[in-house]
């Protein structure tokens, strides 16, 4: 097989005729504005009433669950025990979940705050977190911090979920 270079010949002129519309489309194409995804701000029932964030933001189907700390909806803390914080966390995000639609099947990472890791990580608190995630277990990250928010709470666990196909639901 020879090449020739040199001049185009007919297909050569075809070919660049049709490339360069498509180049064209190509660039307005990439040109266009993308429309930038809704920002949610939640607060569902069943949740205390935060001042100064909020514990759901949603984005598109990607839900960031703000740290959910052993205090019920009234803002009393449970228990000094870290078993019953560790309950009423995960209670607290169980509320965020279902209210968006979602349970701990959904939940893709956790970023977990301690002042005890080792109670954290003892048997009778690790059954409480198999009760919700089951073999569901998302990627996690333990910090072991010197205090939280107050001085009552022993842990606080924030979460990141991507909701089932389809779930869209209204701010609350």
């Amino acid at each position: 097989m020879t090449q020739t270079f040199g001049a185009p010949g007919p297909q050569m002129t075809q070919m660049t005729q049709i490339s360069i519309p498509i180049a064209m489309l190509a660039l307005v194409i990439a040109a266009s504005p993308v429309s930038a995804q809704k920002i949610e701000r939640i607060n569902p029932p069943g949740l205390s009433t935060p001042t100064t964030y909020s514990h759901i933001v949603k984005v598109g189907d990607i839900v960031y669950i703000a740290g959910q700390v052993g205090a019920n909806a009234q803002g009393k803390v449970v228990g000094p025990g870290m078993v019953e914080q560790v309950e009423q966390v995960l209670k607290n995000l169980q509320i965020a979940l279902k209210s968006q639609g979602a349970d701990f099947s959904h939940v893709t990472k956790i970023n977990i705050y301690t002042t005890d890791v080792d109670a954290f990580r003892a048997a009778d608190a690790a059954a409480v977190r198999a009760k919700y995630f089951g073999a569901n277990r998302p990627a996690s990250t333990l910090v072991g911090v010197t205090r939280l928010a107050s001085p009552d709470y022993k842990v606080e666990i924030e979460a990141t979920a991507h909701l089932p196909g389809g779930v869209r639901l209204l701010k609350q």
